[in-house]
This record gives structure tokens, C-alpha cells and sequence, in this order.
């Protein structure tokens, strides 16, 4: 069972992967190649870099595209993560599907002619951010974008890259110093924007949480609004405390909101702080109801990081915290709202989806226009902004 949730999960990170392989298109984007070393806004030094997985280019770069627009988006990709040997001998590296992958070790070539569709187009009138000015964030760290942490694994053996059985690897789990080198340079060049959306998907979702009190902190006076894509949190008990685990990566997270030490907010509680300690902060999470690529982690974790929740099966035991979870921080949060789709695919912020998507009502690119004209806070008064679910996504799966 856990080796075809990885399998599925493989082909599911691979599809997302080979998105960034697309053809080219007319965008005004600017890359920022190789940033210097930065004293980020946390005081500490920071040195940006890639995970440097065995064959693969060490160098960070950025993506930004400017407009006249007083808005912002900062966008945090995804791309799986990796924390022990096993996960960590196998990037997602264009390989057959049926090759277990977990995460993108390096900036792609050439990504940012893919930045066309979904939240990124600039044609589409039914795009609430079409012209906003956008900061695009890869992802190569293998850490949700928190890590801060120098590691080394050993290979568990790998069936077409070189890096046999017993080979030592040493990644760079570096997204929170690369975050701060990013936010560094925003503080430089784009000054006082009056909305800024921190968003992203998968693994990006999560460091949009993780690390939008920070962008608060750089522009104090904006009005702030947190989108997370596929980033649901549920995770087990053995993976949140674990080394190896979540703390491999050394997390950074924002004491002020999330508490002081890597062990305070664990995965189900991320958001749920990230709302909570931000009050000021519209936060939202989108995911569909059987989304096979978190599912396929989670049963990764149950699996080797378990017990997880109390029913064996990975997809209903999943489903059933993540429905629970939605609920309950929607009921106890006036500053948080979900869109719960139906379906088992993986994001929707990239493509077409944004705008297609309405199993749950409204067109997800319409809900989101909602979010960002409410101005009311935490009793969400100003605009229209609702929790959305298809008719049966909240039903209460039973365990088999």
C-alpha cells in the first residue's frame, strides 16, 4: 500500500514538474541570479543556495515582475520535501513515474517562461492579481521553505542517478535563509505596497504560512491576505518532533506568532497559528477532498513516522483530520476561511483550474477575489468572503 501511495504521489510531483518545462511565453519577468549574502530582517546573516544534490546547480535565483499596481503577491513554489535517507536519495529529477520522487533539488532551468496560467496570467479578467506586482520564490530546499540546516544522509541507492547504496549526500536545507535574501531585496525595491497576498502551493503553501508574519513585519501597513495551495498540515506526531523528521531542517518560525522552538507548532497547528497570532491577516487554505500527493506523503509518514491518526487506511485518515481541522479553525478563527473542492488532484494557483474550478459553489478565482476585497477583520464584515465546499466534501468518511 505505501509503496503505491509513493508511486502515485511520484507521478502526481512529476506532472507538477514537468509544468516547468512548458513552452515559452511573453512575460515581463526579471531573474534575480545568484543574490550576495544578506543580514536579513531577523538580524541573523543569511547565504542563499540550492539543496546541491549530487549533479545538480547549487545557485538560487529569483523571479520578479514589476507593474504600476500598489499590490503584491509573493509566491512560494512547491515541490515535495525530503527529511532521511530515503526520501532524500530521491529527487524529483524527470524520472519515469513508477521511480519513487519527493522533492525538486534544484531551480529549474528556464521557469520562468512557464508563469503564464492561473494566477500568473496577465490576460485574464477573471484574475483578481492580473496586474499586481509579483515576487515568484523557487523551491530547491527540500524543507517547506522553513529549513535553515546543513545535513547529510546517507543513500539508500537510487535506479538511475549516480548515487549508489551507502553514498553520502549532503543537502542544504536552506528556504528560510533563501526566503530572507528574497525579502531582503523586496525591502530594497518595492516600497509601502497597500495589499500584499503571501501565497504558494504544496510545500510553497506551507512556507507562505511559515513565513508570512515576516513579510508582515517588512511592510507593516499593508493589508495582508494568506492564500495556502494543497498544504493542509496533517501530518504525524513522529515526523513534527522527529530528527530525522520535520526538525532535520532546523525550522525557523516567527516566535511572535508560532512560539519559541522548532517543536511549538506542529503540522495541524501551522495555520491555525499563522491566523490566529496574525489577527489583522485574512488567511484561507484551498485543497480538493482526496488529493492524491498529500495523501501520498502523509502515508509515507504513517508509515515510518506513524501512528497517525486511528484508521490504517492513509487516504481516509487523512481526509477525516483535514475535514476535521478545516472545521473547527473556520468555527474558532474570524480571520480564516477554506474552499474545499471535490476531486484528488494536487494545486490549482498555476493553471487553469484557478478559474475553472466550482464544485464548491463559486469559481475559486472569484472566491479569492472576495477574500481580497474584504476589509473587515476578524468578523470578516466588508465583503463577501465564506467558507465553500462541494456538496459532499465535509462528509465524514468512514474507515475501511
Amino acid at each position: 500500500m505505501a509503496l503505491r501511495l509513493r508511486i502515485t504521489m511520484a507521478a502526481a510531483l512529476g506532472t507538477l514538474a514537468s509544468a516547468w518545462a512548458g513552452p515559452a511565453a511573453a512575460q515581463t519577468w526579471t531573474k534575480i541570479e545568484n543574490p550576495p549574502p544578506v543580514v536579513g530582517l531577523d538580524g541573523q546573516a543569511h547565504q542563499a543556495r540550492c539543496s546541491g544534490f549530487p549533479g545538480t546547480d547549487p545557485k538560487f535565483s529569483f523571479f520578479v515582475r514589476r507593474t504600476a499596481s500598489k499590490n503584491l503577491v509573493v509566491y512560494f513554489e512547491g515541490g515535495g520535501a525530503c527529511w532521511d535517507n530515503l526520501t532524500c536519495s530521491f529527487p524529483i529529477a524527470g524520472l519515469p513515474a513508477q521511480v519513487p520522487q519527493f522533492f525538486v533539488p534544484a531551480v529549474p532551468p528556464g521557469i520562468e517562461q512557464t508563469l503564464v496560467d492561473g494566477i500568473f496570467s496577465t490576460s485574464n479578467a477573471a484574475n483578481p492579481v492580473r496586474d499586481w506586482n509579483m515576487v515568484y520564490v523557487p523551491y530547491c530546499t527540500g524543507d517547506i521553505h522553513t529549513g535553515s540546516a546543513t545535513k547529510t544522509y546517507t543513500s539508500v541507492g537510487h535506479p538511475v542517478l549516480p548515487v549508489p547504496p551507502g553514498t553520502p549526500i549532503t543537502i542544504q536545507h536552506r528556504g528560510y535563509d533563501n526566503f530572507m535574501v528574497v525579502l531582503d531585496w523586496m525591502k530594497r525595491h518595492i516600497a509601502a505596497p497597500k495589499n500584499v497576498l503571501v501565497t504558494g502551493v504544496s510545500a510553497g503553501g506551507y512556507g507562505a504560512t511559515a513565513n508570512s508574519p515576516w513579510v508582515g513585519q517588512a511592510y507593516p501597513n499593508a493589508h495582508m491576505y494568506l492564500l495556502a495551495d494543497a498544504s493542509q498540515g496533517v501530518t504525524t506526531a513522529a515526523f513534527d518532533h522527529g530528527n530525522p523528521g520535520r526538525n532535520s531542517w532546523n525550522p525557523q518560525l516567527a516566535p511572535w506568532v508560532f512560539g519559541a522552538g522548532a517543536d511549538v507548532a506542529p503540522g495541524p497547528e501551522l495555520m491555525r497559528r499563522a491566523a490566529l497570532g496574525q489577527p489583522k491577516v485574512k488567511a484561507a487554505q484551498f485543497t480538493t477532498t482526496l488529493d492524491a500527493v498529500q495523501i501520498g506523503f502523509y502515508g509515507v509518514m504513517k508509515q515510518y513516522y506513524g501512528p497517525g491518526g486511528s484508521c490504517p487506511n492513509p487516504a481516509i485518515d487523512w481526509h477525516q483530520q483535514m475535514t476535521r481541522q478545516l472545521v473547527a479553525d473556520a468555527a474558532d478563527l474570524g480571520n480564516f476561511r477554506y474552499y474545499l473542492a471535490g476531486g484528488s488532484y494536487h494545486t490549482l494557483l498555476r493553471d487553469g483550474q484557478f478559474y475553472s474550478e466550482s464544485s464548491a459553489g463559486p469559481s475559486f478565482a472569484s472566491w479569492l477575489g472576495d477574500m481580497l476585497a474584504n476589509r473587515g477583520g476578524r468578523g470578516g464584515h466588508g465583503g463577501g468572503w465564506f467558507n465553500a465546499a462541494c456538496p459532499t466534501c465535509l462528509a465524514d468518511l468512514p474507515c475501511q
